[in-house]
């Protein structure tokens, strides 16, 4: 068990670095396109390991208000939940207001056709 602790240890470091590669979204990438990333990841284990997780991994927003904005432009990222985006909330407004001014004609033509039965 001695001998096979560090090979364990290198394998499941690889896995984790491969699968977080992997499940990465390609724009997010820094470095390298992804494909070379699972490559170096691949080939040279614990080189790649590390230049994974400093040199190609998505910086994290912590990191990334640290850093200048001399790089390409990272496109803003994408919400999280519907209630984080724009375009839903304005989708739940748009049919929300069309049922109301429909349930306001029911109403009004319910109150006229009592007004004149009355």
């Amino acid at each position: 068990m001695g001998r096979a602790l560090p090979f364990l240890i290198v394998l499941v470091a690889t896995l984790v670095a491969l699968i977080d590669c992997l499940s990465t979204d390609r724009d997010d990438v820094r470095g390298l396109p992804k494909v070379l990333w699972c490559l170096v990841i691949l080939l040279l284990p614990v080189v790649g390991v590390i230049a994974w997780f400093f040199a190609g991994r998505p910086l994290t927003t912590e990191q990334h208000a640290g850093v200048a904005s001399a790089g390409p432009r990272r496109r803003p990222a994408k919400p999280l939940a519907p209630d984080d985006d724009p375009e839903f909330l304005r989708g739940i407004d748009t049919s929300r207001a069309r049922d109301d001014a429909e349930l306001l004609r029911r109403w009004e033509e319910d109150l006229k056709r009592r007004e004149d039965e009355g």
